[in-house]
């Protein structure tokens, strides 16, 4: 505040150094003053510059919730993985400083179960879809489901185009592993095994519709994918024609919601992933529809209702609601 009221003044050709001094020890150093507006008028800038501090990752945390707080095991530990080595001194005050603003160091007792429990949901989403063996006995062989998003760093696999289908990116952009898209991953994959449902939500823009789009890019052989476009103020007549248009059904659209509604349970009858974006737009009606093509006895669907704020359409139908795995 002292900076800009003095560059006004500055500005009015008013400034004098009476200004400037203030009354003896209130702002500081002259000197310094002067150097503050002098920045102010080279750069443009008002506040302190920002300084470059060190975050912990939430894998450091967790490396050092195993080691029950010890950041010299931390400091050690990042001393093997390679890349750049902080000093212990530097490690501390990160450790220090993210303790005092609330973040809690997890316990090991708590944290090596969740880790187990994350191992043995990444085995169940591997092992997700299982079909009768070619040679038609009872016995059932076990199909492996791609990890889409596998242990290894690095950029995510793209097309020829340098982009997802359905993911713009910019120049030079590449999609990348996090640990939301191997969650949504594991959660559409165990759903697959189940023929389940997922409700994938957050805030505008932080990537929804794109972890989805990662996890389901290269689905196992005989399965297939669907995308609902959700109309605005959707009624369920626009959602039943907006089903029918996704599937690319051949013929025209049927003049009875009747045979509309065969028409497209006869095309969900093979394993199909049906995506539905923006489901925050749904009303009650539209997720009943939904429903009852889900609940339909010749219909193999895993349904995916994506969009910021689509847990709370789904919570105006609890019985949909209590029926979603994650």
């Amino acid at each position: 505040m002292l900076v800009a009221r003095l560059l006004e003044l500055d500005a009015a050709g008013a400034l004098t150094t009476a200004h400037v001094c203030g009354r003896p020890g209130r702002w500081g150093n002259v000197r310094t003053v002067w150097r503050w507006l002098d920045t102010a008028r080279t750069e443009g800038r008002v506040e302190r510059r920002p300084r470059a501090r060190l975050e912990l990752s939430d894998q450091a945390w967790e490396v050092l919730a195993q080691a029950g707080g010890n950041v010299a095991a931390l400091h050690r530990h990042m001393k093997e993985a390679g890349g750049e080595l902080l000093s212990l001194a530097s490690l501390h005050r990160a450790v220090r400083r993210d303790s005092e603003v609330g973040r809690v160091l997890p316990d090991r007792a708590v944290a090596r179960p969740e880790r187990d429990e994350q191992q043995t949901r990444q085995a169940l989403a591997d092992l997700a879809l299982a079909g009768p063996s070619e040679a038609g006995a009872a016995k059932v062989a076990a199909r492996r489901l791609p990890r889409l998003v596998p242990e290894a760093t690095g950029s995510f696999p793209v097309g020829e185009n340098g982009a997802l289908e359905g993911v713009a990116l910019p120049a030079g952009a590449q999609l990348v592993r996090t640990s939301s898209v191997r969650a949504v991953t594991e959660a559409v994959g165990q759903a697959m095994a189940t023929q389940g449902a997922v409700c994938v939500f957050g805030n505008p823009g932080r990537g929804k519709t794109a972890a989805v789009r990662m996890a389901l890019h290269a689905v196992p052989p005989g399965w297939k994918v669907t995308w609902v476009p959700v109309p605005v103020r959707p009624s369920v007549a626009g959602m039943r024609r907006a089903v029918f248009d996704a599937l690319a059904l051949a013929g025209r659209f049927p003049h009875t919601s009747a045979l509309a509604d065969a028409a497209v349970a006869e095309a969900l009858g093979e394993a199909r992933v049906l995506v539905v974006d923006e489901a925050q737009r749904l009303p009650v009606p539209c997720l009943e529809h939904l429903q009852s093509l889900w609940d339909h006895p010749g219909t193999r669907i895993t349904l995916v209702l994506c969009g910021a704020g689509s847990e709370r359409a789904l919570s105006r139908l609890p019985q949909l609601a209590s029926r979603i795995g994650a």
